[in-house]
């Protein structure tokens, strides 16, 4: 009865902070990666894209959480964020979607507030860093799929953050489930209609990952982009929307976006030009490192150039 009571309030606690969360059993763990090693021997992902995102997943609850339970898995809602650059006396916005920024922030914010629930009754919460997310997600009964094959969370859409927690919490109630598309995708085909870079197809669901061009501008700045991207594709600082745009699932949360930081007209030119981290300005160093822009510091080069090029 108390671990069930316990269970209710993780559920309240998150959903008062206008979070959603559903708790598995720990033996799941051995499912997901035996539902990504299925996908890979049937040759469902790209190598290059396997080996870049898939084969860095880490399946270890024991040895992050000895007495480790359950998985706690959490949507938190996040926006988009807009970035100013100024260049040749205009300013420039430009968006990154959600998930690219304040990611550790949240995390902290999330395993913090589990952990107030948790300790003073004794159990323990961790981190679980290089889960499938997605897929926990999914299974869980947290989100369903769309053909885009990403996550929609009932009052977020895709406009939010994941996160997993393992836990000393014995499991009650698994919402373990198989996954589910969400019922409007069955009828309507704006994503796929409107991913230019043909990564939805209708030939099957898992996404063409090595297609889509989210994958493709966060690759490291030095690797440029393939000759058959056409530079009108791009739409973001990082990732894409085009798919998430085009969802009605998101028409609700599309205005939502939040300012970020703006660059001066000097400090777009040394990203333009590739300048070291430890050669700009201190001011301009904290301005990334605050607005959580040092990881993507090295591709600011390749991305903003496809943008910047056409303004005079």
């Amino acid at each position: 009865m108390v671990k069930n009571r316990m269970t209710q309030e993780i559920f309240t606690g998150l959903e008062e902070k206008g979070y959603r969360g559903r708790i598995v059993s720990v033996r799941h763990i051995d499912d997901l990666r035996a539902d990504i090693e299925k996908r890979y021997r049937q040759s469902l992902f790209d190598l290059e894209f396997y080996q870049e995102r898939i084969s860095v997943f880490k399946y270890d609850p024991y040895e992050v959480l000895p007495d480790v339970n359950s998985v706690i898995v959490v949507a938190v809602p996040q926006p988009q964020i807009r970035v100013t650059f100024n260049w040749h006396e205009k300013m420039v916005p430009l968006i990154v979607p959600p998930t690219y920024l304040h990611g550790e922030e949240i995390n902290k914010t999330v395993e913090d507030l589990l952990a107030g629930i948790l300790a003073p009754i004794g159990y323990t919460v961790a981190y679980a860093r290089a889960l499938p997310l997605k897929l926990l997600a999914g299974h869980s009964g947290l989100a369903k799929y769309g053909k885009n094959n990403i996550c929609y969370v009932s009052g977020m859409g895709s406009f939010h953050r994941l996160s997993a927690f393992y836990s000393s919490l014995p499991c009650e109630g698994d919402s373990w489930q198989g996954l589910q598309m969400m019922g409007r995708c069955e009828k309507c085909s704006a994503c796929l209609l409107n991913c230019p870079a043909g990564a939805i197809t209708s030939e099957r669901f898992l996404l063409r990952a090595e297609r889509c061009l989210a994958f493709l501008n966060e690759k490291p700045g030095r690797i440029p982009f393939p000759d058959w991207v056409d530079t009108s594709w791009h739409n973001c600082l990082v990732g894409c929307l085009h798919c998430q745009k085009a969802c009605p699932e998101n028409k609700d949360f599309l205005p939502w976006i939040d300012q970020g930081a703006e660059f001066s007209e000097e400090e777009t030119a040394m990203f333009l030009k590739g300048t070291p981290l430890d050669q700009l300005p201190a001011p301009t160093v904290e301005k990334l490192r605050k607005n959580d822009m040092i990881d993507l510091f090295d591709i600011l080069p390749r991305n903003l150039g496809v943008f910047l090029k056409s303004v005079h």
